[in-house]
């Protein structure tokens, strides 16, 4: 008993730094924690409410699910791995094919989904217990930094198209007008301009904020020119009907899961591509803190996993380490966790709140687009950041064309569909890179015996 509350009492434990970098056990004022609290919430919340509305799932059941699954992963890594888990993108393909979904609407199927997402959390976490048991030394053989920098840089630049079209005013759900339109577009760019105009120069405490206040500031910007001076495509102003219609306080919208072999069949294997994603996200993360966080990688996995079949208890997504918050990690250099445990907390209220829900529908696809056109770069760049931090060389053939292959595939979104499964473009680079880098270590394992035999020739001559 006295060792189980010396554990929760040490996760609660931060010392309160005021300047530099701030490590995972450490905090800033706590004003400043809040806020930053809340800059990781508005970091995730456009692709932790996109994911759901993509499979037919109800956005605020599953930023409900997405704080406590959170907290759970907070809990198995003891605060140690500053993380928050939101909706994962790559349930999406295999959700709609599981479930035949047609892409508006709520998913008719969405209980059968739910049953294919619990079984690949359960398989996600017996890969943690596996790891915790035996070690993660396989886990870096099997994806090594080469490996792992590659697929958080496919994840960047695979989301970046997502981006764009946000700027540009093309997805249908955001209620915007015609796609690539300048006005959008120059909005979103100013957007983004705000965002690094505050992270250059604002000053103080502020300038750790820049992805909420340029996000403020571009909502700002974008509701002035469109709803106050009427200008740009018709239907393109801020409308604010739902949101006044919306309760205050309400609770999510929970459904029972259906388990069914076929949709389980579809979705279970994901838990490789989360393994893969986690792994990215903990090395991305200890290259920025310059921590060694490898054995907390079986923890990681076992609490994302659980956080998974929490998840799909109750109706929300499938989650998984969240790529936006390394972005505002690396703006910022604010790594402690419990900003992490206030976005988890805020992310419960918000869930419980639907006239919030209702609010964060108004965002403007441009500005969110501005806002993502940073994050999602920082992204990219973390991955080449995990190759320079493990001195990954690049002069040898093996790892530049794992590497040019993956990127190639990943960015350019290359999907695989053989009859009722899909597998989109992060999962095929990640799948790719581990095959073809482990291919090409035994063609040059092979390749050793000839080439010292020849040395020990020349030697002997």
């Amino acid at each position: 008993m006295a060792a189980a509350i010396g554990y929760i009492r040490g996760m609660f434990q931060w010392t309160e730094k005021r300047e530099g970098i701030i490590a995972p056990d450490e905090r800033p004022p706590a004003a400043q924690s809040v806020a930053l609290g809340i800059q990781h919430i508005f970091a995730m919340f456009g692709a932790t409410f996109l994911g759901p509305l993509l499979m037919g799932f109800d956005p605020n059941t599953a930023i409900f699910f997405s704080g406590i699954g959170t907290l759970v992963f907070f809990i198995c890594v003891r605060g140690q791995v500053p993380s928050y888990l939101g909706s994962s993108f790559s349930f999406i393909a295999v959700v709609a094919a599981a479930t035949a979904y047609s892409g508006t609407g709520a998913n008719p199927n969405l209980a059968t989904a739910l049953g294919g997402i619990i079984v690949c959390g359960a398989l996600y976490a017996a890969i943690g217990v596996i790891v915790m048991v035996v070690g993660y030394r396989w886990v870096e053989w099997l994806m090594p930094p080469v490996v792992t920098g590659a697929v958080v840089m496919v994840i960047g630049l695979n989301l970046a198209h997502i981006a764009i079209l946000d700027m540009s005013g093309a997805p249908s759900w955001w209620g915007a007008g015609a796609a690539n339109d300048a006005f959008y577009v120059t909005l979103g760019l100013l957007t983004t301009a705000s965002v690094l105009l505050v992270a250059v120069y604002a000053p103080g405490m502020l300038r750790r904020l820049p992805i909420l206040i340029g996000g403020i500031v571009g909502y700002l910007i974008y509701f002035v020119a469109v709803n106050v001076l009427s200008l740009g495509p018709s239907g393109a102003a801020i409308s604010f009907t739902n949101f006044d219609k919306a309760a205050w306080i309400g609770w999510p919208a929970l459904t029972a899961p259906k388990f069914d072999g076929h949709a389980i069949g579809l979705i279970a294997p994901i838990a490789i591509i989360l393994v893969a994603e986690n792994l990215g996200h903990v090395k991305a993360v200890a290259a920025m803190t310059g921590r060694n966080l490898d054995a907390y990688l079986g923890r990681a996995f076992f609490g994302d996993g659980i956080a998974t079949m929490i998840a799909g208890s109750g109706g929300g997504t499938g989650v998984t380490t969240y790529a936006e918050n390394i972005g505002v990690m690396a703006v910022t250099k604010i790594y402690s966790s419990l900003v992490f445990v206030i976005a988890a907390g805020v992310a419960i209220l918000m869930g419980l709140c639907p006239k919030f829900g209702a609010l964060i529908y108004t965002v403007p696809g441009p500005v969110l687009g501005g806002l993502a056109l940073v994050l999602f770069g920082l992204i990219a760049v973390t991955g080449a950041r995990i190759w320079v931090q493990s001195g990954v060389n690049f002069s040898e053939n093996r790892n530049l064309v794992t590497v040019a292959a993956a990127l190639t595939i990943g960015a350019g979104d290359l999907t695989l569909t053989v009859g009722d499964f899909s597998l989109g473009g992060i999962a095929i680079a990640t799948f790719g890179a581990i095959i073809v880098y482990q291919i090409l270590g035994i063609v040059h394992i092979a390749e050793e015996p000839a080439q010292d035999e020849t040395a020990a020739a020349v030697a002997e001559a």
